[in-house]
């Protein structure tokens, strides 16, 4: 209940309090003028009637009123809904795009990383090529210095036996020398 609503119960609670104490003051007949005519009748209870019918037409207008509003809650809130459902279905469709949107962004994402993946797989492939092409040249230089050094020690070997030759010679010719020396010395002692 309303304070409005609160405050017509009090003051008609009021009236028929008043009413029901003086009762006797209300149904006294007196000479009433209604403009056209004159009337015997209680002027209490004509009033009373009066108050009655104005209570009435106000619960009357109080009820239109809210039916009114309810009417115009109603319609606002419908309103409200289509609102809602429109401004949810634009977010939908937002929500949407932004998903497509997000879709293909990873999608090229994904598209680069697989080129780069690509790309990586074909420059390691060609830095094994080139790897096993120098490995391979590497061992080709090492072949070619092993054939090199092994000439080379095969040549200084027979330079060393020719070299020992000459040496066995040169001593053999000393100690000849020193032969015919001490030879020589023993005849000039002897």
């Amino acid at each position: 209940m309303n304070v409005r609503t609160l405050i017509v119960v009090l003051v008609l609670g009021l009236v028929l309090l008043f009413a029901g104490l003086n009762w006797a003051a209300f149904t006294a007949p007196t000479t009433l003028n209604l403009l056209f005519t004159r009337v015997e009748a209680p002027l209490g209870l004509v009033m009373l009637g009066v108050v009655l019918l104005l209570t009435l037409l106000y619960v009357l207008f109080s009820l239109g009123v809210e039916a009114s509003a309810l009417l115009e809650i109603r319609r606002y809130a419908r309103e409200l809904y289509q609102v809602r459902k429109r401004l949810e279905d634009e977010e939908e469709s937002r929500f949407t795009k932004l998903k497509r949107y997000l879709e293909e962004a990873f999608a090229r994402v994904e598209e680069g990383h697989a080129k780069i993946e690509q790309a990586i797989h074909d420059r390691a492939e060609g830095l094994e090529k080139r790897i096993e092409l120098l490995d391979e040249a590497e061992k080709a230089r090492l072949e070619t210095a092993k054939g090199e050094v092994k000439e080379e020690f095969e040549r200084l070997v027979t330079q060393l036996e020719t070299l020992k030759l000459q040496h066995r010679e040169i001593v053999q010719k000393i100690e000849a020398v020193a032969e015919r020396l001490r030879a020589e010395m023993r005849e000039a002692r002897g």
